[in-house]
């Protein structure tokens, strides 16, 4: 029997150990890896590399959205199963454009979450209900359409900026958790504003909230 390799990421401890329990209680899937932090979920699938990275829509450091659009391109074999508490379309459309293959709802079953791993691992989406074929067909819609996403033209480390100071952390948090210079920030913080036509802090938050890096309260 060939064993899944699963990594975790939410920010809560209570939630990864109780997702843990429940899928190696699965004789074929085996946990490799956890953590608690956006930034670190991306380092931690580019050194596992996992089968499926389990992974909350709204973390610290880069949301869900964002780790699965960098874990797509760093590491294209890992299959992306959302975790997420919020069931509105726009939230399941942006995912499947990330790369998401699944997308499941927290209030949903154990067999519900490990049949969406099972599907992810097969090849094929998987989305909660009620949002499986409505979302998918609007999704198909929106992937014909041609219009410029501003938030398409960010680079990577811009996008990573970007969520730092939606959260609210200095130029010098930031570059302590991204390891790299005051200025550098400064710089990217610069592109990013003038790239999303952005002139203000308060306009960076609204944006934020607009695009799902922040999530509504």
């Amino acid at each position: 029997m060939s064993m899944t390799t699963i990594a975790l990421a939410d920010d809560h401890q209570v939630v990864r150990q109780g997702l843990q329990s429940l899928l190696e209680a699965e004789p074929d899937f085996s946990v490799v890896g956890e953590t608690g932090n956006g930034i670190e979920a991306v380092q931690l699938v580019e050194r596992l590399q996992p089968d499926v990275l389990v992974l909350d829509l709204m973390m610290p450091g880069l949301n869900g959205l964002e780790v699965t659009r960098q874990v797509s391109q760093r590491s294209p074999q890992t299959h992306v199963v959302i975790l997420s508490m919020y069931a509105n379309e726009a939230h399941v459309i942006e995912a499947l454009r990330a790369g998401a293959a699944a997308y499941v709802l927290k209030e949903s079953s154990s067999a519900e979450l490990v049949h969406a791993v099972r599907e992810a691992v097969a090849g094929r989406h998987y989305l909660s209900p009620p949002l499986s074929e409505r979302a998918i067909e609007i999704y198909m819609q929106k992937a014909e359409s041609t219009a410029l996403d501003r938030y398409e033209t960010l680079t990577a480390r811009e996008r990573e900026v970007l969520h730092l100071v939606a959260e609210g952390h200095t130029n010098a948090e930031i570059a302590d958790q991204l390891f790299i210079s005051r200025r550098t920030v400064e710089t990217h913080r610069a592109n990013l504003m003038r790239k999303l036509d952005l002139r203000t802090q308060t306009d960076l938050i609204s944006y934020a909230l607009r695009r799902g890096i922040l999530p509504m309260e």
